[in-house]
């Protein structure tokens, strides 16, 4: 039987065996010159839908993500595979950036990732120029394209400008990607990036191996302590807190009852946000007690348990923190405690800021859909499903509300 170049490259360079869901169809279609969007969930191997491409195709793969710690983790795992990889952006120094530069021009790279604001600058975008005239150009790979919406709930509004890469340069081929995107956020990714002629490829949104709970609060605390003890003692998870000030308490109040938790937001230093991620990325038994600012690109196969203390913003938000847990496709939970408070402090936030009154319209139907789901007796990973456009087959067995049917 013999084996495509893309399935070579996957076995020799990434050590796979076989491609999972969509990945072959999409690599191939790239490395033949084609514009693809994908939307594929959390740990579906989406890195892999433009790197194998750029490695396969002539010159360098640009990609563009708004993650600087994402860049970081993933430059670094490529480098251990031997693929010559760098990133640009606000935390290097002068003195790297110009090494990075230099390798550019030598043509000593086949990926490289920048922040948004780094490409849209004049100085980057002759550069690419330059390569595109010497054939240089493999790709351009749009990583996290919901932020481009201003629906979506991660919106950057420097994304809106990379219109400028279909523009420039018409036949380089882009491939776009996300892990969450509704109808509407999808519909403005196309229309926003110049995608209508793309061929789009949408994996399944369904998790079935993460069992998803609701419950009221009584002492939230207590019920955590409780979940943790019974479920995952020295298990690696992560606990969302909504303040700053509620994720150092929390960590330190289950630290005190023996837990090993680290807290993360993005009000503590550099050096300790980026210790405790590696104890968490690194070491076993491990809890994460963080805001929303913790987990964007964290690759932790091993996470047993999600639990949120508050709300998140969204069905988006939910999916996607939840979505850490079980990447392995072992069982793993999803547990949430929320109360009426919850949604009245939700709603005070989202009142206050400073947003367009239109933004905070379509928040506060984002909260609303959330809210559903969190009282609906329907089963979870329907609701959730719908919510993204798709459809389950009958009842999951994986949730609270098909285990154990509250009396309607």
């Amino acid at each position: 039987m013999t084996t495509s170049p893309a399935e070579k490259a996957l076995l020799d360079v990434f050590g796979y065996t076989a491609f999972r869901g969509e990945q072959q169809a999409i690599v191939e279609h790239v490395v033949a010159g084609g514009d693809a969007l994908v939307l594929m969930p959390t740990g579906g191997g989406k890195s892999l839908c433009y790197q194998l491409p750029a490695l396969l195709r002539h010159g360098v793969g640009i990609v563009v993500s708004p993650l600087i710690a994402l860049m970081q983790d993933q430059v670094d795992a490529l480098g251990q595979l031997g693929v010559q990889a760098a990133f640009l952006n606000s935390s290097l120094d002068t003195t790297a950036a110009r090494a990075v530069y230099s390798r550019l021009y030598r043509g000593d790279l086949k990926l490289l990732y920048v922040a948004p604001e780094r490409l849209m600058q004049d100085s980057f975008l002759e550069l690419l120029d330059s390569l595109h005239k010497e054939d240089s150009l493999a790709l351009f790979a749009i990583d996290e394209a919901h932020c481009v919406s201003q629906w979506g709930h991660d919106f950057r509004p420097e994304y809106r400008a990379l219109t400028v890469l279909h523009q420039r340069f018409p036949e380089i081929p882009r491939i776009a990607l996300t892990a969450t995107a509704d109808a509407p956020t999808r519909a403005e990714i196309i229309e926003r990036l110049a995608l209508e002629d793309a061929r789009h490829f949408v994996a399944s949104f369904d998790r079935p191996n993460i069992r998803y709970r609701v419950t009221q609060k009584a002492n939230a605390r207590q019920q955590l302590q409780a979940f943790l003890e019974t479920e995952h003692p020295n298990d690696a998870g992560i606990v969302y807190c909504l303040s700053r000030k509620k994720v150092e308490e929390t960590a330190e109040w289950l630290r005190e009852r023996g837990c090993d938790a680290l807290p993360y937001h993005a009000g503590l230093d550099a050096a300790t946000r980026h210790k405790n991620q590696r104890r968490f990325l690194l070491e076993e038994g491990v809890v994460m007690v963080a805001t929303v600012a913790f987990g964007m690109g964290i690759d932790k196969p091993n996470v047993r348990f999600v639990a949120h203390l508050d709300l998140p913003k969204s069905m988006e938000g939910y999916y996607q923190e939840t979505g850490r847990a079980g990447r392995d496709g072992l069982p793993a939970n999803a547990w949430m405690a929320y109360g009426l408070g919850d949604v009245v402090s939700m709603r005070k936030m989202l009142d206050s800021g400073d947003a367009p009154e239109e933004r905070k319209r379509v928040e506060r139907q984002k909260l609303d859909a959330l809210l559903g789901f969190c009282e609906s007796t329907e089963c979870r990973h329907q609701t959730i499903l719908r919510y993204f456009g798709e459809e389950h087959p009958g009842s999951c067995a994986q949730c609270d509300n098909c285990l154990e049917p509250v009396d309607t």
